[in-house]
């Protein structure tokens, strides 16, 4: 599709601002929809002059109305670092089965294709490397993380069940770690907790031995594929994410340190590493490449300096 008019969910976070922006640039008209839980009204804030946007402060999971025509809805919205769903779990759980419930009618109402972001978190602490999307996963569903690790895989089973029962047109995507402008300073995830440490010359807070393994996409590969995925007709679920990205949480820091010329240096010991933390996390993108034709393709360096840049500029520091 070329275009058409577009609801994205959760559209003022960090995935759903860059989307917003880029379906602007495609010529659709979006509805940017966010209850400012986690996500930045700033964010978004360039995009408020343009008039084919329209943004809707809505909590999802008391409802969601949209009138018009929608083509296709983006339910990107969920709290996804781990500081806000630790802290806000029942919220958590409530947008990703209440929320999802919602977004799926919305979509069913509209004749709209949806599209639910799920997560790589799914998989659990996978005994499995890399993971496909055939794999069952390894979940606590009472753990420190259940929260958000169940809130998506319930949303996974509401999605399919709707698609199967009411003949809703979906997709599912289960995105792995994902950077890039946009992320909060203060979200929690490794990457931007790196970034901020060296931007302000501090030592990097090592959670564990950091030896446990991230794959890192750059955003704008990740939007590009979930675009793909709006515009086909596979249910999913697919995974998106950078298989040649995965590395150590200590291999990052010694990378990051090199790349923008600051000592590596470890400061005092992080929290104790969570034990249902992920001890590896890689995607298998063998059928993202066979039904989307994507795969990522942004070096790690021109990424981080991008973000690094983005990071710079919301914390007001000099380079």
């Amino acid at each position: 599709m070329s275009s058409g008019r577009i609801v994205i969910t959760g559209g003022a976070g960090f995935l759903g601002s860059n989307l917003c922006e880029r379906y602007l640039q495609q010529g659709w008209d979006v509805v940017c929809i966010d209850n400012e839980s986690s996500g930045l009204p700033r964010n978004v804030a360039p995009l408020l002059a343009h008039t084919q946007f329209t943004y809707l402060k809505q909590d999802i999971v008391q409802g969601l109305s949209v009138g018009g025509s929608v083509d296709v809805v983006l339910h990107m919205a969920s709290l996804a670092s781990p500081p806000f769903y630790k802290n806000f779990p029942l919220e958590t759980l409530l947008v990703g089965s209440t929320g999802t419930y919602h977004c799926l009618n919305l979509a069913q109402e509209k004749g709209a294709r949806l599209v639910f972001a799920s997560t790589s978190e799914v998989y659990g602490d996978p005994a499995v490397s890399p993971q496909p999307e055939d794999y069952w996963g390894n979940v606590n569903p009472i753990g420190p993380r259940s929260m958000y690790d169940e809130s998506k895989r319930y949303g996974e089973a509401l999605v399919t069940a709707h698609r199967k029962i009411r003949g809703t047109n979906t997709g599912i995507v289960r995105i792995f770690n994902t950077y890039g402008p946009g992320m909060r300073p203060d979200d929690g995830r490794v990457v931007t907790a790196f970034l901020t440490q060296l931007l302000r010359r501090q030592p990097l807070n090592i959670h564990g031995d950091g030896l446990q393994t991230r794959s890192f996409c750059y955003v704008d590969d990740l939007v590009r594929g979930i675009m793909l995925m709006a515009d086909s007709d596979h249910s999913g679920p697919i995974n998106l994410g950078n298989p040649h990205g995965e590395m150590s949480i200590r291999e990052l820091a010694e990378r990051l340190s090199a790349l923008f010329g600051r000592e590596f240096i470890v400061g005092p010991p992080a929290p104790p590493q969570d034990e249902n933390d992920p001890k590896r996390r890689c995607p298998d993108i063998s059928l993202a490449r066979d039904v989307l034709g994507w795969e990522p393709i942004t070096p790690f360096e021109d990424g981080m300096r991008a973000t690094r840049d983005w990071l710079r500029s919301q914390l007001n520091l000099d380079a």
